[in-house]
């Protein structure tokens, strides 16, 4: 039977196969005939239909902050993606490990289990994102010792303390990439009367977006449609431009940390000023990021290494570590 994890992603789905390590990256896209409800096309093929597809055609992301927001189509996306990864026959319905965020209600925890089961699991298993992102970053988690992971991915943004396998303390906030894209996208709309789509607002972050003044990365030239005339414009953004344009949803993200820390018991504030703060999750590979952390706690920040992969790798840890016993005494099966 095969054994896989899944890094189920507001912007991403990232699954690991036992053995074979990553063996499925795709944005949680899906393409979904509106009258039909038929869906037209799953992952990469339906990203490059956001904001062009015609009315009959929607394209959605079925998750939203980190959680399930379209549960048939979400459904639909898992099943698109067991066959890519492990196959379509009854012989191939995988045990399964998932992701969920730690802030997460029992009900959309529920969810998770039910679409991933519906899906074609076999059976499922929950793990939380910021212990699996410690793994998957090489964090000693199970020492006693404690150790600090900030994840930043498409809908959340985690911030854990650990200690002796477990998480001593956590705090999540649902503002992470995808609002950074919104803000991006208003802030154009404000300042230059230009509207852009979200993918263009994921282009401009990604390329010159920074979150700190030393990281700032030059100017970028981007097109969209002018609000005053209707016409087609081009505009020249410069990286301080997107840094201002996320400021606000940045700044609450890094109170979460700083609520985290001033939460943290004396002694793991120790450990954690001793081996510093791991930084996972897609936003953290924005320009300036470990230093924006580092001046404010005045902690040692560093990237992990693949910072984007970090929950799907450490899911794959566990899945390599657990005998069959454990396996099956930890999973859920319908």
């Amino acid at each position: 039977m095969k054994n896989i994890g899944i890094d189920l992603g507001t912007a991403n789905t990232i699954i690991y196969s036992r053995g074979k390590g990553i063996v499925l990256r795709e944005p949680s896209v899906v393409a979904v005939d509106a009258r039909s409800k038929v869906v037209k096309a799953v992952g990469n093929e339906a990203k490059l239909m956001l904001g062009k597809t015609p009315g009959s055609i929607v394209a959605v992301r079925p998750l939203k902050d980190g959680v399930i927001a379209e549960y048939g189509v979400t459904a639909e996306m898992l099943r698109h993606f067991f066959r890519k990864s492990v196959g379509g026959a009854i012989i191939s319905r995988p045990r399964v490990v998932v992701c969920v965020p730690c802030g997460v209600t029992e009900v959309e925890k529920r969810a998770v289990e039910d679409v991933t089961l519906d899906a074609g699991a076999q059976q499922v298993m929950l793990i939380e994102e910021p212990v699996a992102a410690a793994i998957g970053a090489g964090l000693r988690v199970g020492d006693a010792r404690g150790s600090m992971i900030i994840d930043i991915g498409g809908g959340t943004s985690e911030v854990a303390v650990l200690s002796l396998g477990g998480i001593v303390l956590a705090r999540s906030v649902r503002i992470a990439g995808d609002e950074l894209d919104e803000a991006i996208v208003s802030y154009v709309r404000r300042k230059y009367s230009v509207l852009i789509g979200e993918g263009t607002a994921e282009m401009l972050k990604k390329a010159i977006g920074s979150v700190h003044p030393a990281a700032d990365r030059g100017e970028m030239e981007v097109r969209g449609r002018n609000l005053m005339n209707g016409l087609p414009a081009i505009i020249t953004i410069r990286s301080a431009e997107v840094r201002e344009a996320m400021s606000e949803p940045i700044s609450r993200i890094v109170d979460c940390i700083r609520t985290a820390l001033e939460m943290t018991p004396p002694e793991l504030s120790s450990d954690i000023y001793d081996v510093g703060i791991a930084l996972t999750g897609g936003v953290s590979l924005l320009a300036g990021f470990p230093l924006l952390i580092q001046q404010i706690t005045g902690i040692r920040t560093y990237l992990a290494k693949s910072p984007q992969d970090s929950v799907a790798v450490g899911i794959g840890r566990v899945i390599e570590a657990q005998t069959g016993d454990v396996m099956n005494m930890s999973y859920r099966s319908r």
